[in-house]
């Protein structure tokens, strides 16, 4: 460990990885009562990738997005610190990112999980700040990756035609002080309201007849969709002002408005409330729905690799959803 000193952090590079498989509004109608009218006017959403080959997981799609990110910089992958997993869907509840430690060649990085499902690649981005800015690593990856699909009930018409399977990384460095491209950041949470989206634990009914011990399994996605809009519009926009407001920023300054990738009616509610032009707003919901904690660093990847984003440019970023948590970054590219 080194000695304690302040850093700066930036990031480096980007990468990010999606199943082959497309599926489009029109199949969803086979699947359940809805149309390519009905779920486009409702979410935006026009088609999504699921991971279906037999035998694959999110550590495949998160090993994919990391060695893009890797090969990106050419960094040695020994150099890497720490490397921080974003995911609500490991397919072993003991982790995944010591998985992709090994299979990136990381062999000199702690590895853990972080699960705050929507948000959870912005708290992963903030995590990282932490351990750059005190002077400990130097070279960290963090990576958004799910695979909801899995989790996802498909005969619910209200969840499943919402959610995609991908993987979104960024490597971040430690820099001077002076370029210091992570800005601020704004972080909550409400657990009064958990129910809302969630993907709760059932006991089962009997216990062990002899230890008298209730064991049981996850159920599916369940969420309440109204409840969930009504807070990221109303909470997300405050937690955007705030962070702004802690650098003496405003809205005018923003050149891009990264939002997690929920619902079209979502971000253009909260781009309204801040006044903000729906020109400055990322998105690529149509083609891949809400892909949870890899929804940001996906959309982020696709506009540095059309090299949308300028330097210097100022861009907000804000993750929201289950737990209820939400959060804010702003970012000087």
């Amino acid at each position: 460990m080194k000695s304690c000193m302040v850093q700066g952090a930036k990031i480096v590079s980007t990468g990010s990885a999606i199943p082959s498989v497309k599926v489009s509004n029109e199949q969803m109608s086979s699947i359940v009562d809805t149309s390519d009218e009905w779920i486009f006017t409702r979410t935006g959403i026009k088609e999504r990738r699921l991971l279906t080959a037999y035998g694959q997981s999110v550590t495949d799609l998160a090993t994919k997005a990391a060695l893009k990110a890797i090969k990106n910089i050419s960094i040695d992958p020994s150099s890497i610190d720490l490397i921080i997993l974003a995911t609500s869907s490991p397919n072993d509840l003991f982790g995944s990112a010591s998985k992709i430690q090994y299979q990136v060649g990381a062999v000199n990085a702690v590895a853990f999980d972080l699960t705050a499902a929507c948000s959870g690649f912005v708290i992963g981005i903030v995590t990282a700040f932490q351990f750059i800015s005190n002077g400990t690593y130097d070279n960290i990856l963090v990576i958004g990756a799910d695979v909801l699909s899995k989790w996802v009930d498909w005969s619910d018409r209200g969840t499943c035609i919402l959610f995609g399977d991908a993987a979104g990384a960024v490597i971040i460095q430690s820099c001077n002080p002076n370029f210091n491209s992570i800005l601020s950041f704004h972080l909550n949470t409400d657990g009064n309201y958990a129910d809302y989206l969630s993907i709760a634990y059932k006991e089962q009914l009997n216990p062990h007849p002899i230890l008298n011990l209730y064991q049981g399994s996850f159920k599916h996605i369940s969420m309440n969709g109204k409840e969930v809009y009504k807070f990221a519009v109303s909470q997300v926009p405050l937690s955007i002002i705030s962070c702004l407001n802690k650098i003496d920023m405003s809205i005018e300054d923003v050149d891009w408005l990264l939002l997690h990738q929920a619902n079209e009616r979502i971000l253009m509610a909260v781009a309204e409330k801040l006044s903000i032009s729906t020109h400055k707003i990322i998105s690529n919901l149509s083609k891949y729905g809400n892909t949870s904690a890899a929804s940001i660093p996906l959309a982020l990847d696709e506009v540095v690799q059309l090299n949308k984003i300028s330097r210097n440019d100022i861009i907000v970023i804000a993750g929201f959803g289950a737990g209820l948590t939400w959060g804010t970054i702003v970012l000087r590219w």
